[in-house]
C-alpha cells in the first residue's frame, strides 16, 4: 500500500524525497534536471545551391573539341580529345595536359567547365570544352538505417536535406514506434524525432557530403508495476509523454485493486541534480504522488512528463485487504451453511 512504500520518507535521515504532483509544484519541477536520456542539439534548415558542387574524390570527364589543323591534343584527323576519370585530388585539383593543374574543387561543373577551358585558349585558341562528373564520397550521403533501402545515396545538389535522404531510402519503416533521426557529422551528433521534422520544416537539415543518417526507434522507456493494467516495459509513443498518457498506455489500473490517491512515480536521478546550487530535488531518489479523485491531480498529471527509466507503480487500495477478508469469512459461511443443510436432511 501507498503508506508502506512512502513511510521512509518520514526517517530521521530519509532515503527518498516526496512530492505530491499538483498545480503549484508544476513550475518548480519543470526546472530541474532532465534523466534517463542523453539531450542532442539539432542543426535548423539553410538553402544551398541548387547546382552540383565538385569535391576531392569526385571524377571529371573531360571531352576537348578542336578544330585546327595542327593541334597538340588530337591527331591528323581526330577532332575530340577524351581526357576521361580525372580524380579531383584531396587538393581539389585536376591535371591537363599542356596546361598544368587547374583547381576545380568548390565550383560547379559549368563553372570548372568554363575556367577549363579559358586556360586552354592560350595553347588551343580554337578549343571547346565539354565536362561532366562522377560524384564521389564527398558527394554523397549514408542512410545508414531505419529506412525501406538504406545505403550510400548521391547527392543531386546542395540543397538535399534529411527528409529528402529519407524519401530517398523508401521512407520511415512503418513498424517503428516513434522515429528519432540521428545526423553524424565528423565526431558530432545531433537528434530529433520524425515527427518534429514532419510539423516544421524549418527543422529539415540540409545536407552535406560525408554526413550519415540514422532512424531507429524511441531508445527511452518506463516502467509498470503494482496493480496496473499491466506490469511491462513500455516504449515512447511519443515526444513527449504524460502521467496520464503513461497510465492510458498500461491499460490504466485494476478496478478492483488499485488506490486511485495513490499513483506513484519513482524516479532516481544523480548526485549532479542535488549538488548546491542546482535547481533540483531534496534526494536522489524521488517519489511524485497523484491523485486521480481531485480535478486538481488530473490536470495536474496531464502537465506531468514522464522521463525515461522512471517506474509507474499502483498501489493496492486499503479496501482491497477488506474485501478480501470479507470474502473469506463469507466462504467459510456458505461451507458452515452448507453442511448444516446437510446434517438437517
Amino acid at each position: 500500500m501507498e503508506k508502506e512504500i512512502l513511510q521512509a520518507a518520514d526517517a530521521p535521515n530519509p532515503e527518498i524525497a516526496i512530492y505530491p504532483v499538483t498545480r503549484a509544484f508544476l513550475p518548480s519541477v519543470a526546472k530541474w534536471p532532465r534523466n534517463g536520456s542523453r539531450s542532442y542539439s539539432w542543426i535548423g534548415h539553410s538553402h544551398g545551391a541548387n547546382a552540383q558542387i565538385i569535391r576531392p574524390g569526385d571524377r571529371l570527364n573531360l571531352l576537348i573539341w578542336d578544330s585546327g589543323e595542327n593541334s597538340l591534343l588530337t591527331g591528323p584527323d581526330e577532332r575530340v580529345a577524351s581526357l576521361p576519370d580525372m580524380r579531383v585530388t584531396e587538393a581539389g585539383a585536376i591535371f591537363v595536359p599542356y596546361v598544368g593543374k587547374i583547381q576545380v574543387s568548390g565550383r560547379t561543373p559549368d563553372s570548372a567547365r568554363q575556367l577549363v577551358q579559358r586556360q586552354l585558349e592560350d595553347i588551343v585558341p580554337s578549343a571547346q570544352v565539354q565536362l561532366s562528373m562522377v560524384e564521389g564520397r564527398g558527394n554523397s550521403i549514408d542512410l545508414v538505417g531505419g529506412v525501406n533501402s538504406p545505403g550510400n545515396i548521391v547527392m543531386p545538389d546542395q540543397d538535399f536535406s534529411v527528409l529528402a535522404a529519407i524519401s530517398a531510402g523508401g521512407g520511415v519503416e512503418p513498424s517503428m514506434e516513434n522515429p528519432q533521426v540521428k545526423l553524424v557529422r565528423g565526431h558530432n551528433i545531433y537528434a530529433t524525432s520524425i515527427s518534429r521534422l514532419y510539423d516544421n520544416p524549418r527543422l529539415d537539415t540540409r545536407l552535406r557530403g560525408g554526413d550519415k543518417v540514422i532512424v531507429e526507434a524511441d531508445r527511452r522507456y518506463f516502467l509498470s508495476l503494482g496493480a496496473a493494467g499491466r506490469e511491462a516495459q513500455h516504449s515512447f509513443n511519443r515526444d513527449d509523454v504524460s502521467a496520464l498518457d503513461a497510465l492510458a498506455i498500461i491499460g490504466g489500473v485494476n478496478d478492483s485493486r488499485a488506490d486511485p490517491e495513490g499513483i506513484l512515480i519513482l524516479r532516481e536521478y544523480p548526485s549532479s541534480a542535488v549538488q548546491a546550487g542546482t535547481r533540483g530535488p531534496r534526494n536522489t531518489r524521488v517519489v511524485f504522488t497523484l491523485d486521480l479523485t481531485s480535478s486538481d491531480g488530473l490536470f495536474s498529471a496531464r502537465n506531468f512528463h514522464i522521463q525515461s527509466g522512471d517506474l509507474v507503480l499502483a498501489t493496492e487500495s486499503p479496501l482491497t485487504d477488506t474485501r478480501t477478508i470479507i470474502g473469506l469469512v463469507g466462504s467459510a459461511f456458505g461451507v458452515i451453511s452448507s453442511a448444516s443443510s446437510a446434517s438437517g436432511s
